[in-house]
């Protein structure tokens, strides 16, 4: 993508996360980013083309978020509470819908996406939860490789209207509390010392 391409498509992940994907047609775009519809057009051949574009600079957002907390080289809990503040950042943001919408409208797309955030989220789970058993944080008893696929499980289940009715819970409020009962479920007793100090959880 040229720069003018790339400008393009980075606001309008933000716009669709915030509206929506199905509410949302080329023309409320052009209105939405300030540019007429012809030069929305000049860049993407049709909308399926510009969400493409806009999920990958999302992902590559998601990557360099999560790559510079990263090399921060902090311990395993604050690494995984610094990560928790960027997710909860963008939840913020999200509209409930988005999933569904990727999902129905958007197969492809919505593939694409999930697989990315398997790799990353997946293997940075592994790696986190391996160096906090080093570390005396985490439990040794317990599969590194099993538990970060539970929690991948976990997380796909945010979305799932059947069980979280978006009139009855916010993405953050589902988020923390699967956030803390992970956490809370690999820590040690040193783990968890440090975690309620942190956080200031009640034991």
């Amino acid at each position: 993508m040229d720069e003018k391409e790339l400008k393009i498509a980075q606001q309008a992940s933000e716009i669709f996360m915030r509206y929506g994907i199905k509410s949302v047609n080329m023309d409320d775009m052009a209105r939405h980013l300030g540019i007429s519809k012809k030069t929305l057009y000049q860049h993407f051949k049709d909308k399926e083309d510009l969400l493409t574009k806009a999920v990958s600079c999302f992902n590559e957002r998601e990557d360099c978020a999560i790559s510079k907390i990263v090399k921060e080289k902090l311990n395993a809990i604050d690494e995984s509470l610094e990560i928790m503040k960027w997710v909860l950042s963008i939840l913020q943001t999200v509209n409930p819908a988005v999933d569904y919408d990727l999902k129905k409208y958007h197969p492809e797309i919505h593939k694409l996406m999930s697989e990315h955030r398997e790799r990353l989220v997946c293997d940075g789970m592994i790696l986190n939860l391996k160096r906090g058993q080093k570390e005396g944080l985490y439990r040794k008893d317990f599969n590194p490789e099993l538990i970060a696929k539970l929690y991948m499980s976990r997380m796909d289940c945010m979305f799932d209207q059947n069980l979280f009715p978006f009139t009855s819970w916010t993405l953050s409020n589902i988020y923390t509390q699967a956030f803390i009962y992970h956490i809370r479920g690999v820590a040690s007793l040193k783990g968890l010392e440090y975690l309620r100090e942190k956080m200031k959880l009640k034991s």
